[in-house]
């Protein structure tokens, strides 16, 4: 077949050809998209108008939160529509902004979970320097940094990706365009492109390894507190965090290392949801929900909605 264009047209791979399960998985993902985009939608209101949650923390969070809205918006929304109109198609400029949104929003969120690694470590291994190695200036030096990482990030894949001409079937083994399966369509081996994957690798693996690190100490400093009610709340809330982490990092790993089958699968399709779905859903009752300091503002939120109402 020629060579794909600007004009060209990508068929993604649905979960189902049956009608029923079509449906069943528009219904499932819409409500899953909509209970992430509550989530954390919530976590940015609340610590953009509650003055008490205007500290490093949930500055981090709220970051956390704005890249969770758009990590999942990416390939939700496109894959809910095609299985209600029974229409796989994607446009070529459609499929680059996904390379490119993807790639920016989720290489930003691993270098943000490091960072937030990293605030906590600081906040209960040194509490006493907190406020000094913590300050506003490194808090936006820190999350402008992890922004600059993934638009790097997004621009060198999306260039490379692209700049091999693809030619062949336009069928992308994926429910969004995935650059695993984007590879598998290019008319010669894509040198570039895997040096870059190569390079994002080792560095999302120095990500997870200070990530490990910061967590060890923690823990190490956790089981010194005396109080079992404070030893319990610190692992509720870090070992789910690590978990989430682990999950997006290995699911991603296994993706992107993991030679393609000949024939469409549906565990690639599983696994993508691992890095794609989940942790945007997840991250908001993880880091947030479950926290005093967002239940109290949520309560106040509550009270002066209520009193502006009357």
């Amino acid at each position: 077949m020629d060579n794909f264009t600007s004009r060209s047209t990508f068929f993604l791979m649905g979960f189902s050809d049956i009608r029923e399960i079509q449906i069943f998985h528009a219904v499932l993902f819409l409500l899953i998209y909509l209970a992430a985009l509550l989530g954390n939608l919530l976590i940015i209101t609340l610590t953009t108008k509650d003055h008490c949650l205007h500290t490093p923390m949930y500055f981090f969070l709220k970051n956390l939160s704005f890249l969770d809205v758009g990590l999942i918006s990416i390939p939700v929304p496109k894959s809910i529509m095609n299985s209600l109109t029974n229409d796989n198609t994607i446009s070529f400029l459609g499929c680059v902004s996904q390379v490119f949104f993807f790639f920016l929003l989720a290489t930003t969120e691993v270098a943000l979970l490091t960072v937030m690694s990293y605030d906590r470590y600081i906040a209960i291994c040194h509490p006493l320097r907190y406020d000094i190695i913590m300050s506003h200036g490194a808090c936006v030096q820190m999350a402008a940094s992890s922004w600059l990482s993934g638009s790097l990030n997004a621009i060198l894949h999306t260039a490379f990706t692209f700049s091999t001409p693809m030619c062949g079937s336009p069928e992308v083994h994926q429910f969004f365009c995935d650059v695993p399966q984007l590879l598998s369509l290019t008319c010669s081996f894509n040198t570039g492109e895997l040096v870059v994957i190569g390079l994002s690798l080792v560095l999302d693996f120095g990500c997870f390894v200070f990530i490990d690190i910061s967590y060890i100490h923690i823990f190490s400093t956790v089981l010194r507190i005396p109080s079992r009610q404070g030893r319990s709340k610190a692992f509720s809330t870090c070992l789910p965090h690590l978990l989430v982490v682990t999950l997006f990092l290995s699911s991603g790993y296994f993706a992107y290392l993991r030679p393609l089958p000949k024939s469409p699968s549906l565990l690639d399709l599983l696994i993508s949801v691992f890095y794609t779905v989940v942790p945007p859903t997840l991250n908001p009752l993880i880091y947030s929900l479950r926290n005093k300091d967002m239940k109290m503002a949520l309560r106040k939120l509550k009270i002066t909605g209520y009193f502006q109402s009357n």
